[in-house]
């Protein structure tokens, strides 16, 4: 099993940036592609960004290539989203996610294990 636990959600202004935390515990986390998701109030979850398990690949959904950065750090258990020029449409609950794969994948199904999430609220 793997846990995983968001924190750095917030309130904040349009323009502004946030950082999000996502700590791993139980299986190895190095070993594991990671990523981002997002659910909306109303909508479903979908895909923010992901990256294999050393950095090596990357990927961004188009609405937020350019404003978000996902990294990690192994030595830390930790994945991490830098969020910046927030707009009121990425509002949303925030979950990280785990593979059983090292590779990065976009489709929600092939991620195993989930977090909890954390509330990001950007107001205009």
């Amino acid at each position: 099993q793997v846990q995983l636990a968001e924190s750095g959600g917030g309130l904040l202004q349009a323009g502004g940036s946030l950082r999000l935390s996502c700590a791993a515990s139980g299986r190895t986390f190095s070993n594991r592609a990671m990523g981002w998701f997002r659910q909306a109030p109303g909508k479903e979850r979908d895909f923010v960004a992901a990256i294999n398990w050393n950095s090596n690949s990357i990927t961004y959904a188009d609405s937020v290539k350019g404003r978000f950065a996902i990294s990690r750090d192994n030595a830390k258990n930790t994945l991490y989203l830098q969020m910046n020029s927030l707009k009121p449409e990425d509002t949303a609950v925030y979950y990280c996610a785990a593979r059983s794969s090292s590779n990065i994948a976009l489709y929600i199904g092939s991620y195993d294990y989930w977090g909890q999430g954390t509330q990001v609220t950007v107001s205009s």
